[in-house]
């Protein structure tokens, strides 16, 4: 049997969609869910630089933490023209590590040991490679990762602390200091601003959000990057605008003042920076803007 050109197209015409296609579909797609990256690895010179997500999440009525000295309607129309809800912010928790080629290095540990030990993994390296771990404060959202249910987590790391940032937790009366930190207290060398931690990585004192805080400079083959830790914890509500107020920094006039020097530092040298709260991978630079600051997220410059 032949069929004409004419004859087959009017026979495909008549026949049912689903007969007139080779291939009908079975079965819906499952929806996903939300989807996030554990890792991001960059090069600095002849350094490895891995921003790790060791949590997420969400939390409602964010002017109870950011902006707590401004108007509500000030605080929601910051929040509009960056295209954020003002009743909703997602929280992100990054620590970093630095691989010098001779050193595995870990700035901060996350909420908990689970936490940061599925993020070190999702990069590809172990608990048991981490040479060093440096807190860069001592809230519990940086110290929650050093212990877990099988004690230590880093298991061959040695510590190091800012020594103000140290004194201050020891004296003070506090529930995680002494389950993640008091217990490794004796293999902790205390450092104060502008130690060397390895070569390359140099402590810069950054006090307000706590008495001890700490940011680092990373410097490789003429490339600069710092880790500003907890300076800034939003790129809207903290670091446009370094006045105003944030609840969880302990001196909020010193924080203030922290955020404006080193913000404008970096605005004026062009230093990348991670930011551990910035949204993932944390990883972005800083810009003058009116009378604060701009964060501006890396795009492929640090690929290049």
């Amino acid at each position: 049997m032949s069929l004409t050109r004419r004859a087959a197209l009017s026979l495909g015409a008549s026949l049912p969609l689903a007969a007139a296609l080779p291939h009908a579909a079975a079965a819906k797609a499952e929806m996903k869910g939300l989807d996030i990256a554990k890792s991001r690895r960059v090069k600095l010179g002849d350094f490895e630089v891995t921003t790790l997500l060791a949590g997420t999440a969400a939390r409602e009525e964010p002017q109870t933490i950011f902006g707590m000295n401004v108007s509500e309607e000030e605080f929601a129309k910051a929040s509009e023209d960056a295209f954020i809800p003002a009743d909703k912010v997602q929280f992100f928790f990054t620590p970093t590590l630095i691989n010098t080629g001779g050193e595995l290095i870990l700035f901060d540990t996350g909420l908990n040991a689970k936490g940061i030990t599925s993020a070190v993994e999702a990069a590809g390296y172990t608990t048991d490679q981490v040479d060093k771990v440096v807190i860069t404060h001592m809230h519990g959202d940086h110290i929650g990762g050093l212990m877990g249910d099988d004690g230590e987590t880093f298991k061959n790391a040695s510590y190091i602390a800012g020594s103000a940032e140290h004194n201050h937790w020891s004296k003070a009366d506090n529930d995680g200091f002494k389950a993640k930190v008091a217990p490794l207290s004796e293999k902790m060398t205390m450092i104060d601003d502008g130690a060397s931690v390895a070569s390359g990585i140099t402590s810069m004192a950054a006090y307000g959000h706590t008495p001890g805080h700490m940011g680092y400079m990373i410097e490789s083959n003429g490339e600069q990057l710092m880790l500003i830790a907890d300076l800034a914890n939003h790129p809207v509500w903290s670091l446009a605008k370094p006045d105003w107020e944030v609840r969880f920094d302990m001196d909020k006039t010193a924080a203030a003042k922290s955020r404006r020097k080193v913000l404008g530092m970096l605005a004026a040298d062009r230093v990348p920076m991670v930011g551990y709260h910035m949204p993932f991978p944390a990883i972005g630079y800083v810009a003058n803007k009116d009378d604060g600051f701009e964060y501006v997220p890396m795009s492929y410059q640090m690929m290049l």
